[in-house]
């Protein structure tokens, strides 16, 4: 727990202050965030707003995650600690890293062309299933192994699975590995596109990420304290125990995320003075889908993340009636776009969506200890 609490803190320090500095290096590069002429009137008030500041979380986050890392080693468990460096850190590290990469590229281009249109779809679409094509077969291909003060393997677990999954791996939705990176492809899409789709007023999904990571955090800090490679805890056969891989790794990296997030709100809130552009919604995108995936809880995910979900069931929606039908269900979408036309204030929008993200959230830990209570007998 000391280890998590210090890459909270580290996250959330270099957010808070190196997000002042990001604020004057990008406005001094004129990297201004270009909108979009067919949006909400009231948004072009923020035209010229700083963009890119995802880059001030996401490194944050991978200095936080180092930093409690090196933590671990004093921890007098550290026998069934992650002590070393695990590949469930590159896969969730990476997914987040180039995720934002693909949206650094989006809004670099936009500042370029001072459009709003950045990289094509194609583009964008393009580099979401490269990355999570290649870190899919990292955690499906790739077992870690971690040894005891015996020099004994104490577990060879996959960071993902090849069973569905939703509070735990169902083993009757056994799919193989090819069909489970297919999973975890999408899984990135609709992660990275969710959160994106969110990112429209100020605060709105980096408040909805906190809550999320912070869930994810606590899943895995379960997880951890009862986890299936920890021989104290599985001494006793009637404990029910949690076959994840470096679930103290999850943990620390989602807190560091969350602890990131935090420090870059108080900057990010209305009136914003800085935006995470693509380049820090795709890379959370990237991570929450790494969290369900590490700690097989992709099914629980479109709870845990409903805000996400519907919004971008919000856009879905509107896009198939005006195809269809030539009429609109929204006034705008996404859907937070349709309460400003219909009146409500920035700030009014955004607190009511955080309160439903909560309750998404709520739920999910409801169901996940609920379903442990259970286990336990």
């Amino acid at each position: 727990m000391r280890a998590v609490i210090i890459a909270v803190g580290v996250a959330f320090l270099i957010s808070l202050l190196g997000t002042p500095i990001a604020i004057k290096v990008f406005t001094r590069l004129k990297a201004g965030q270009p909108i979009r002429a067919e949006g909400p009137a009231m948004h072009q008030g923020k035209k010229g707003t700083p963009t890119m500041g995802g880059v001030v979380f996401i490194l944050a986050t991978v200095i936080a995650y180092v930093a409690g890392h090196l933590a671990l080693t004093t921890l007098p468990d550290a026998q069934i600690a992650q002590v070393e460096p695990t590949i469930t850190a590159l896969v969730l590290l990476g997914l987040m890293v180039f995720s934002g990469a693909v949206g650094f590229i989006d809004d670099f281009l936009k500042v370029r062309k001072r459009h709003s249109g950045g990289l094509n779809k194609r583009g964008k679409l393009f580099g979401q299933i490269l990355v999570g094509a290649i870190f899919g077969v990292v955690a499906l291909y790739f077992p870690s192994t971690m040894t005891d003060a015996s020099g004994a393997a104490t577990n060879t677990e996959t960071v993902g699975a090849t069973t569905l999954s939703f509070i735990r791996d169902i083993p009757a939705l056994e799919i193989g590995k090819i069909a489970s990176v297919i999973v975890i492809i999408f899984v990135v899409m609709a992660a990275t596109n969710g959160v994106n789709l969110t990112d429209g007023l100020d605060g709105l999904a980096t408040g909805a990420s906190v809550m999320v990571l912070a869930a994810y955090a606590l899943i895995a800090f379960w997880q951890y304290r009862h986890w299936c490679a920890d021989p104290t805890y599985t001494a006793n056969p009637n404990n029910y125990c949690y076959a994840v891989r470096d679930p103290l790794e999850i943990a620390l990296i989602a807190g560091a995320a969350a602890g990131a997030c935090v420090g870059f709100l108080w900057w990010n809130t209305s009136p914003a003075r800085i935006f995470m552009g693509d380049t820090g919604a795709l890379g959370l995108g990237g991570l929450i889908a790494g969290m369900a995936m590490s700690t097989r809880t992709i099914l629980l995910l479109p709870i845990i993340g409903g805000l996400f979900v519907i919004i971008t069931m919000s856009v879905v929606i509107q896009i198939i009636s005006f195809r269809t039908t030539g009429k609109r269900v929204f006034r705008m979408s996404p859907l937070q776009h349709h309460f400003e036309l219909a009146g409500w204030s920035e700030v009014n929008i955004v607190v009511r969506f955080w309160i439903i993200a909560g309750i998404g959230v709520a739920i999910a830990l409801g169901l996940f200890y609920s379903d442990f209570l259970a286990s336990m007998g």
